[in-house]
């Protein structure tokens, strides 16, 4: 068995899990900001139940960059134990140096995570080459399987097409998501599939997920997927079937209920949403604060439009997810 390699006895494959939708997972944590493992489970039952076919924690949703060594075990910890081997668990270990990038990646493969996610080192500018030395040593010292990640608007960093390509000799390296949302880029990316067919190319950018599958993309890993993966889930399958005007329908629900990401910042806005249809407190990582209560009222009517959301949801204790409707 080669790094790339799924573990022997697992129920699933990399093909089948990133030829899919994969939530980047939310870390949901208690009032007290620690890790709310029955929020977790509540989380992969639902995602799960949808079709989700892979679980991306501690990326950007997952807040992974401002937790604590010890919240972020505990949350591989407790998204491996929930998933019980039914889909891979994939770990973002998306930190500015590539010594405390390694030593996550090696705490996460301890956990029982399946693959690591890398991205461009931030904080200092870097070119190309350093990028790529990054990752090598987040592969190598992890053991991992792993999955490229270009988000610069986080990173600052782009990962350009000519470093994926570079990357992707490694049959280690299984594929990227990109959240850059240029389109362009994402059609160069593609084109690393010419000579290593087996490469997965993800849409991490919501407005882009039906161009995206429909120009030949693998699959999907949209922050959305926490609150609607059944929406997800039937656009992923609308593409794969050629059914165009489905495909777009589902794109414009996308859309729309995208509209709970402009009650006030992202991120808390994602939680609560969350948390209106039962998952979790809504409580964000230090320094971001909950969103406010106009902010829920605001992003509860947009759930209320796709028939999402249930009263009295969302206030500590509350972790029972409703249906999802997609």
């Amino acid at each position: 068995m080669t790094a790339g390699d799924p573990p022997a006895g697992t129920r699933w494959t990399w093909d089948g899990a990133l030829t899919g939708v994969v939530p980047p997972a939310i870390s949901p944590l208690d009032a007290g900001r620690e890790v709310d493992e029955p929020a977790i489970a509540a989380l992969v039952a639902h995602v799960l139940d949808a079709g989700c076919t892979g679980l991306f924690v501690l990326g950007g949703c997952g807040e992974g960059a401002w937790l604590t060594a010890r919240q972020r075990g505990a949350v591989v910890r407790a998204f491996v134990r929930a998933a019980a081997g039914r889909v891979p668990v994939l770990a973002a270990v998306m930190l500015p140096a590539t010594a405390l990038a390694v030593e996550a990646g090696r705490q996460a493969a301890g956990e029982g995570a399946a693959a690591v996610v890398v991205g461009a080192p931030y904080y200092f500018a870097v070119d190309d080459g350093a990028q790529r030395r990054h990752v090598e040593a987040v592969v190598e010292g992890a053991g991992l399987p792993a999955l490229l990640y270009n988000i610069p608007q986080s990173t600052h960093h782009v990962l350009a097409p000519a470093t994926i390509a570079a990357l992707a000799r490694d049959r280690r390296v299984l594929g990227l998501k990109d959240s850059a949302g240029d389109f362009g880029a994402f059609q160069a990316f593609l084109g690393v599939k010419a000579t290593r067919p087996d490469f997965r190319v993800l849409q991490g950018n919501e407005p882009l997920a039906a161009a995206s599958l429909l120009h030949g993309g693998d699959g999907l890993v949209p922050g959305l997927a926490n609150v609607a993966p059944a929406l997800l889930v039937g656009l992923r399958a609308a593409a794969a079937r050629g059914d165009l005007a489905t495909a777009l329908a589902q794109q414009r629900a996308l859309t729309d209920l995208g509209a709970i990401h402009e009650q006030g910042h992202w991120l808390p806005a994602l939680k609560a949403a969350c948390a209106l249809i039962g998952i979790g407190t809504g409580t964000p990582a230090a320094p971001f604060a909950p969103a406010s209560e106009p902010e829920r009222r605001a992003i509860a009517a947009v759930l209320a439009r796709h028939g999402l959301g249930r009263a009295g949801a969302g206030h500590p204790g509350a972790a029972r997810p409703v249906g999802v409707r997609g």
